[in-house]
């Protein structure tokens, strides 16, 4: 099997001159959860948007945990790094076309977690309500577009980190823009807004 294939995943070619997206679920979700979002904000746009291979109690996410923001993290060592090769696998036989990815909530997660390890990967990167509740190496994230977005109220992804993330990012030389609401967990307009213009800025 060709790491293309180690997921199970949606996927459209890029027209020429568009990006390749990666699109990332929440738990949950799967492959088709952002696809149409995708095609709505970007028509010509590759997407690639895989199925997490983990169950939880029957909800797909892309790595375990044993709680509520406790992360296995040997786990998630391990499939980060089979992810970012599932990418690394996609960007191959896409040669020259950038490449974005955005994910939202476990999907940010394990999106964040492969930037972490294999920052040259993405062009562009868009977290929605990630949580990262470990202290990550510095990397080089010079050139990196970066949107983070959040909610003051998040009681899955408490404020304090989301802020201690943003920071990390800044202090990594990202270009960074946030865009945050007093709500929780929910995506609202102004993050789709915010990440429309990440995928076709």
């Amino acid at each position: 099997m060709t790491q293309t294939l180690s997921y199970h995943a949606r996927t459209r070619s890029p027209d020429p001159g568009a990006p390749l997206i990666f699109a990332f679920h929440g738990t949950g979700g799967d492959e088709n959860q952002f696809f149409e979002l995708v095609r709505q904000i970007h028509p010509g746009a590759g997407i690639v948007s895989p199925r997490g291979d983990v169950s939880e109690g029957g909800a797909a996410r892309f790595f375990r945990r044993t709680g509520e923001g406790v992360y296995d993290m040997d786990d998630l060592a391990r499939r980060t790094e089979r992810m970012a090769a599932f990418v690394a696998a996609h960007k191959e036989a896409n040669p020259g076309v950038p490449v974005y990815g955005f994910g939202y909530s476990n999907g940010a997660n394990i999106l964040a977690s492969v930037v972490m390890a294999h920052p040259e990967l993405f062009d562009r990167i868009g977290l929605l309500h990630p949580l990262v509740p470990w202290e990550p190496a510095p990397v080089d994230l010079g050139g990196r577009h970066v949107l983070i977005t959040a909610g003051h109220r998040d009681p899955i992804c408490p404020w304090g980190l989301s802020d201690r993330l943003v920071r990390w990012f800044g202090a990594q030389g990202a270009e960074l823009r946030t865009e945050t609401h007093d709500g929780g967990h929910e995506i609202r307009q102004g993050e789709l807004s915010a990440l429309a213009d990440l995928l076709t800025g």
